[in-house]
């Protein structure tokens, strides 16, 4: 089932992976509510502007897809969209939902080591570990946030991929290799499951005043 989706992502280096994934969407793509590459430029637009631009893109999606890029840290734009979407917001007589959120992790120079970092549980296998304080904290926050914890092993301590966190981190080349995986994912757990996470506290950085 196709879900309204927005990407959150920093124009100036992720531009091309938006688009590849707008791509990969296919017949989905329709229900796609955010920004392509033929949409106006928005450089010149006041900041008020911009976000009812903004708010009118968001408010009746769904899923949200943030791409994890080196310079995210920077961007005004991409908490502010990630606070509007988590929220529940108000307007016309109705109330949109919380989205479900998808970390894309994006290659740079053919490797994902910038942000994550691999380790080894207690049975040998493989973990991933990742650079966290590169991310803005409303993102960081939904990383490893279910409560009580839901472990891939409770011996180990290590979260389970799917469900840890209320956003599931996935490197570039495997979400391009089934986006709808991930998205239904996502908004499997805004849809039955947000209560089992623990969102960051929105309650002083309301969107619609930032």
């Amino acid at each position: 089932m196709a879900h309204k989706t927005f990407i959150s992502y920093k124009y100036s280096e992720s531009q091309d992976l938006r688009d590849d994934i707008i791509t990969k969407l296919g017949a989905d793509a329709a229900y796609y509510q955010g920004e392509t590459s033929d949409s106006p430029d928005l450089t010149d637009i006041s900041t008020e502007n911009i976000k009812r631009v903004l708010k009118d893109m968001l408010w009746d999606t769904t899923v949200t897809i943030v791409i994890i890029s080196p310079h995210i840290k920077e961007s005004k734009w991409i908490p502010w969209e990630i606070k509007y979407c988590l929220k529940m917001i108000s307007r016309d007589g109705k109330t949109s939902r919380t989205n479900g959120l998808v970390g894309v992790v994006q290659k740079v120079n053919g490797s994902y080591d910038w942000f994550i970092n691999r380790g080894i549980n207690c049975h040998g296998q493989s973990i991933r570990l990742f650079y966290q304080n590169l991310l803005p904290e409303v993102l960081s926050g939904n990383i490893f946030n279910s409560e009580p914890p839901i472990w891939h092993c409770n011996l180990c301590k290590t979260y389970d991929f799917w469900y840890g966190g209320y956003m599931t981190i996935v490197e570039e080349d495997e979400f391009l290799s089934n986006p709808s995986l991930y998205i239904e994912n996502a908004y499997e757990k805004m849809d039955k499951n947000v209560s089992n996470y623990r969102l960051p506290d929105l309650v002083n950085s309301d969107p619609r005043s930032v």
